[in-house]
């Protein structure tokens, strides 16, 4: 008669020793395996070669771009969102855009200018809407979204010019911390929570994020105000990247536009000062605004004003901190107070 317990210990000790391949089989796995990493090794260099020749003819298609820039595209029966366009450059930008044929939707907190400038926009036969909105505040940017919907249609283009620095707000006292945050940063993801899902259902649309030199180097005692400038560009390549996942990227357009000279209008103070005064510059807010349209109508990623420091800007990244630091010491940008 078998003993039980023996019995049990030989049933468990067979259940936890591994299975033993055929010899058959098992001669042929190392082979097997190599040939499994072969394949993997060929993919892979095949994917690494497709993305140096996509990456080859896209330098080569920029280049070109250089050369001879890309066809502009018709903006004729789309609707814009300006935000900030009681002044400055938003305020040439509506103008411009409503020319090219563009529904204007003037967003301001202030209603005076607004209002005035709606009513050039219709005297020359444009269309155009004003909107008193605080858009640090979600309802009321819903409820903006809303008439503009119903009087001009669904927006299909978002300038957000707000909290771009000009020679006015350089040489005034600050805004408190909070409300140069909510309105240079809160309010760009306010905008984009109310207007880019509607661009993604309709699958059209063009986002314009705008910033100046703060967002590159800093201002003196503007400290909030670069600090915004600088997230705004994170704002937009966060943007750019779930378009992209989403496999948005190529109906829902998105330009950074970088402003490096100082805007100013006829009606504001022109107290810079610039040690070395061809670096940066001043700019009209009217030529800055067509530079930034023609750029939008091209689908560029980024603009800058002038365009050149652009690329300036991207090759002094590669030099160490303190040489950056040095060549900032010689441009020095201040304020005469």
């Amino acid at each position: 008669m078998p003993n039980p317990y023996t019995a049990r210990f030989h049933s468990s000790d067979s259940r936890e020793s591994p299975r033993r391949l055929p010899a058959w089989l098992d001669c042929h796995r190392k082979p097997v395996s190599m040939i499994l990493r072969l394949y993997a090794t060929l993919i892979f260099c095949w994917d690494v070669l497709i993305i140096l020749v996509q990456f080859f003819f896209t330098l080569l298609q920029s280049l070109f771009h250089v050369v001879r820039p890309a066809k502009a595209k018709s903006l004729t029966g789309e609707v814009a969102a300006v935000v900030g366009s009681g002044r400055g450059v938003g305020y040439d930008l509506a103008i411009q855009l409503a020319e090219l044929g563009v529904k204007v939707a003037c967003i301001d907190v202030k209603t005076t200018d607004n209002d005035l400038l709606v009513k050039k926009i219709q005297s020359a036969g444009g269309v155009a809407c004003a909107y008193e909105c605080d858009v640090t505040k979600q309802a009321e940017i819903n409820r903006t979204v809303a008439a503009i919907e119903s009087s001009l249609g669904t927006i299909s283009m978002l300038f957000h010019s707000c909290n771009v620095p000009s020679a006015r707000s350089l040489v005034t006292e600050p805004p408190p911390i909070e409300v140069t945050l909510n309105v240079g940063v809160v309010s760009h993801f306010l905008l984009l929570e109310a207007i880019l899902p509607k661009m993604k259902k309709v699958a059209h649309g063009h986002i314009v994020f705008l910033t100046s030199v703060a967002g590159v180097s800093g201002l003196k005692h503007q400290m909030p105000l670069a600090v915004s400038q600088f997230a705004v560009q994170g704002l937009y390549e966060s943007t750019l990247e779930e378009l992209r996942i989403e496999k948005c990227q190529h109906t829902i357009h998105t330009t950074l536009v970088h402003i490096y000279p100082f805007i100013i209008t006829d009606h504001c103070l022109n107290d810079i000062r610039l040690r070395i005064s061809s670096a940066f510059g001043r700019i009209k807010s009217d030529e800055a605004a067509r530079r930034i349209i023609a750029g939008v109508r091209r689908n560029e990623l980024e603009i800058s004003i002038p365009k050149y420091l652009l690329f300036l800007s991207h090759l002094l990244r590669l030099l160490p901190r303190r040489a950056s630091l040095l060549l900032r010491e010689l441009i020095d940008t201040g304020l005469d107070l």
